[in-house]
């Protein structure tokens, strides 16, 4: 079975992220106007395939309103804080869910109408916070310290909220019969794995661009354009994003293997752990390589100490974004960085992470989903006992 829609979407899609992945070892950095081209597509071909396969109404608004949803999170996250706030934008955001639960809905529930409220309520308040920030700080209240630090939660995590409200008004347009079943869940998936992509980019799990990649193909591209060579995979429930990440994770673990064996040859000795994920370079070239520096250096009456960063140290800093030292930092802005270059010089060489940008994987994992299906479910197959 081939569904032409998505076969459709997922061309622009694979081009995008071709892209993508070139600009990404360029640059390292993927702007967001780079995903616009396989959002023109994609978006159109999934509201097509919805549509087509259901005539329903309620639940392609409901589609759109998860899209709108997530475009209106990123433009939260990247106004700048002097520019007018785009109130239109709100409204669009809080009218295409009242549209899908209700109003087009064919069996309205009243139990959506105080998750309604929540969803609505949650969005204007920070909606009204992100316009406070355009005011003059003259005219604005001071707030206690309690509260200012609940706000910023708030701010920082609102998201998860309004996706967990999706979720469970997905369920109950399903279980209501408003929504088709098969069509109702790829929603429902989309709500909770776009929602689990941005939550990882927004703790820098993934990068930035890695996540928005994973959000818009799980948008573009919700099932399997067509049959794989090794069928449509049933664990996941044949959603294609899943499979995608399943394969990049897979395909991601080929690299450390590789970069453990080119120690081994080249005699680079480290913890071995390390050797796994990183690499030596020669600390007066730092700048030149790609990754993160693995160590720590002190210098103590001219004699250079050093240390690895232990991994829970090190997923501490990519969470919080600080203390993590970048080549990329130290090549755009050697002037902040003078002393740490300074001790990298005297060190001699200094461990640096290995630094192949996710989406590179991911692009993989794409066409890999595609042609093959899913590797895990593979995987399973055979080990399980299957033919």
């Amino acid at each position: 079975m081939i569904l032409y829609p998505m076969v459709i979407s997922a061309g622009a899609v694979l081009l995008t992220l071709v892209y993508a992945s070139y600009l990404d070892v360029r640059d390292r950095r993927v702007p967001f106007v780079t995903w616009y081209p396989m959002l023109v597509v994609g978006v159109p071909a999934t509201i097509w395939l919805l549509y087509d396969t259901t005539t329903n109404a309620s639940l392609v608004a409901g589609y759109l309103a998860l899209v709108v949803s997530f475009f209106y999170a990123n433009y939260l996250d990247t106004r700048e804080p002097d520019a007018p706030f785009r109130f239109p934008f709100l409204l669009g955001v809080l009218i295409l869910p009242a549209l899908s639960w209700f109003i087009l809905a064919k069996n309205v529930t009243l139990s959506l109408v105080p998750w309604y409220g929540m969803f609505a309520g949650v969005l204007l308040y920070i909606s009204y916070e992100e316009y406070r920030k355009i005011i003059p700080k003259k005219t604005k209240q001071k707030r206690k310290r309690q509260q200012a630090n609940i706000s910023d939660a708030l701010e920082r995590w609102y998201f998860v909220l309004v996706i967990v409200i999706f979720a469970i008004a997905s369920m109950y347009m399903i279980t209501g019969r408003s929504w088709n079943y098969y069509e109702g869940l790829l929603i429902l998936l989309c709500a909770i794995f776009c929602g689990v992509f941005y939550l990882f980019g927004r703790m820098h799990l993934f990068g930035g661009a890695d996540a928005w990649a994973l959000v818009f193909i799980t948008f573009c591209i919700p099932t399997f354009p067509g049959t794989p060579l090794l069928d449509i995979p049933q664990f996941g429930f044949g959603f294609f994003s899943f499979s995608v990440l399943i394969n990049a994770l897979i395909l991601t673990l080929v690299a450390p293997l590789g970069i453990f064996v080119a120690n081994i040859v080249k005699g680079s000795r480290a913890p071995l752990q390390y050797m796994f994920f990183g690499f030596p370079v020669r600390g007066d070239r730092v700048q030149d390589a790609w990754g993160f520096v693995m160590e720590e250096f002190t210098d103590t009456k001219g004699t250079v100490n050093r240390h690895f960063i232990g991994f829970v140290e090190s997923i501490r800093r990519m969470y919080s974004g600080e203390g993590r030292v970048y080549t990329k930092d130290l090549r755009e802005n050697p002037e902040l960085f003078k002393k740490e270059l300074a001790l990298y010089k005297n060190a001699g060489t200094v461990w640096i992470s290995y630094a192949v940008p996710f989406i590179i994987p991911i692009t993989l994992g794409l066409i890999t989903a595609i042609v093959f299906g899913d590797f895990l479910s593979v995987m399973i197959h055979i080990f399980g006992g299957g033919a």
